[in-house]
C-alpha cells in the first residue's frame, strides 16, 4: 500500500444490522467504495434480545453496556459469532472478500478493564493499543477486516468494548500510516438538533450544549465523543451520516450529514 492511499474506517451500528434487506443495502454501499476499508460493527440490540431470551437483563448507562460475567458470554457469542460472521458471509456474497476479527485475534486490540468510574461497568474495556500492522497486512491482501466490539487485556480476559471507541482508535492508528477518514453510519442523517434538523458540523462545545439541552443523549453521546477523539488525533475527516449515504460521504465533499471539525479546521476558523 503506498503512502497516498486513503483508508476509510466505517462503523455500522446495531440498529442497521438487524434486518437482512437493510444489511444488504448498507453492505452494498460499503462494497461500492473502491478504496481500502475497515468495517467495525456493533450489535447491541441483538445482544439485548439474546440476553433477554437467556434471562440475563441488560443495563445501559449513557449508551454503554454494563457487562457482568454472564452478559460477557452473551456479547461474545452475539458480537464475535452471529453478527460478525453473518456480515462476513454477506460481504463475500457481494463479491468483497472479508475476514472477521475481534480485538483478541492476532493481538489486534489491547485494552484494560475500566476502573475508577462512578459506575462498575464490569468486563468493559478501555483501549490501550491497536496493532495496526495486522490490519495493514489484511488490507494489502485485499481483504476487508470486519471488527467485532470485543478486545482483550493480554492476560486471557475478553472485554466488551464500545464499537464507536474501537472505530475511533483504529482510525487513529491508521492515520499514522496513511490518510484516513472515519465514517460513523447511523439510522438518521447525522447528529440532529432539538428541532430534528441535521447539524452540518459539530465540535466539542456543540456536543456539550446538545447534552445539556437533552437532544444529544443515550448512545449518540459515545458516538460523538469517539468522533471528536479521532478528529483531534490525526484522522483527516470524520463524518456521521445515514447508512445510505456511506458511499457518497466516503467520496468527500458535503451532503446531508454531520462533519466533525478537526483540529486543523478549528485553527483555520480561529485565524480568520
Amino acid at each position: 500500500m503506498n503512502s497516498s492511499s486513503t483508508i476509510t474506517v466505517i462503523k455500522l451500528g446495531g440498529a442497521l444490522l438487524e434486518h437482512k434487506h437493510g444489511r444488504k443495502e448498507v453492505l452494498t454501499a460499503v462494497t461500492s467504495y473502491p478504496g481500502h476499508c475497515i468495517l467495525v460493527h456493533g450489535g447491541g440490540r441483538e445482544a439485548t434480545a439474546w440476553g433477554d431470551r437467556a434471562g440475563i437483563p441488560s443495563t445501559l448507562v449513557d449508551g454503554r453496556r454494563v457487562t457482568g460475567k454472564d452478559m460477557l458470554d452473551v456479547v461474545t457469542m452475539v458480537y464475535g459469532g452471529l453478527v460478525n460472521k453473518r456480515l462476513v458471509a454477506e460481504l463475500s456474497a457481494l463479491g468483497r472478500p472479508a475476514i472477521g476479527l475481534t480485538g483478541a485475534d492476532a493481538n489486534c486490540i489491547l485494552a484494560q478493564r475500566r476502573f475508577g468510574a462512578d459506575i462498575d461497568y464490569g468486563f468493559v474495556g478501555d483501549i490501550l493499543a491497536v496493532n495496526f500492522d495486522v490490519l495493514m497486512q489484511l488490507l494489502e491482501a485485499k481483504l476487508l477486516p470486519v471488527l467485532a466490539p470485543l478486545t482483550h487485556d493480554g492476560d486471557g480476559q475478553l472485554l466488551n468494548t464500545n464499537a464507536d471507541s474501537i472505530a475511533a482508535a483504529v482510525a487513529t492508528a491508521s492515520a499514522e500510516h496513511a490518510t484516513t477518514q472515519l465514517l460513523l453510519a447511523l439510522d438518521r442523517p447525522g447528529v440532529q438538533d432539538a428541532k430534528q434538523h441535521t447539524l452540518p458540523v459539530i465540535d466539542r462545545d456543540m456536543l456539550q450544549h446538545g447534552i445539556n439541552s437533552g437532544y444529544i443523549n443515550g448512545g449518540m453521546i459515545p458516538k460523538v465523543q469517539a468522533a471528536l477523539s479521532a478528529s483531534t488525533r490525526g484522522v483527516s475527516r470524520v463524518v456521521l451520516c445515514a447508512a445510505g449515504d456511506i458511499a457518497a460521504a466516503a467520496q468527500g465533499g458535503e451532503g446531508n450529514w454531520t462533519q466533525v471539525r478537526t483540529s486543523a479546521q478549528r485553527r483555520e476558523v480561529a485565524s480568520i
